[in-house]
């Protein structure tokens, strides 16, 4: 027998908020909410796990210093030391007050186009991928909650009907792909 997912759709965000709540408390699996825009709060009442990209930002930043530190000193001390203003280039740390903004920007561009790659690589986004959205009407004013049916889809969707969703579809899941 194929396993079945059901397709609950809700036209509020807080409905669907609320419905996920219901749908964790009955212990059924959500296996994913698909929402035109962020809901405040969704993330927590499914009970993802908090992300560490934050963590890797402060690692990228921390490449970004730590080559900008190294580019700076190479030309600045090291390879063409130069005059400018009457301040001459003898060591590094005499001249750290004029690379605080070379240092602070390398910071900056590091994190951000390093996590935006992570992010891309992380959501499995590319150039020219198929979109993995399974009701166009989610991109505009629909939210959309992928519930695994199991052996009692049908109890399921009744479940699903009575938390406000105004169309319930449950879909075998090798038709899916």
């Amino acid at each position: 027998m194929a396993s079945k997912v059901i397709h609950a759709i809700y036209n509020d965000d807080d409905i669907l908020l609320n419905a996920v709540k219901k749908v964790r408390g009955e212990h059924y699996h959500i296996e994913e909410v698909y929402t035109p825009f962020p809901v405040h709060g969704l993330e927590k009442a499914m009970g993802l796990a908090n992300t560490r990209i934050a963590i890797t930002s402060f690692i990228y930043g921390l490449v970004g210093f730590g080559l900008a530190v190294w580019m700076l000193n190479y030309i600045m001390i090291f390879d063409w030391p130069q005059n400018i203003g009457g301040k001459p280039s003898f060591s590094f740390f005499e001249n750290m007050p004029a690379f605080v903004p070379v240092l602070f920007e390398m910071t900056v561009f590091f994190a951000a186009h390093l996590m935006v790659i992570t992010f891309y690589m992380r959501s499995r986004i590319w150039p020219f991928k198929k979109a993995e959205n399974p009701d166009p009407r989610t991109t505009d004013d629909h939210f959309l909650m992928e519930v695994d049916g199991g052996s009692n889809a049908d109890e399921v969707a009744q479940f699903l009907a009575k938390t406000g969703a105004v169309e319930i579809n449950i879909i075998d899941k090798d038709e899916e792909h």
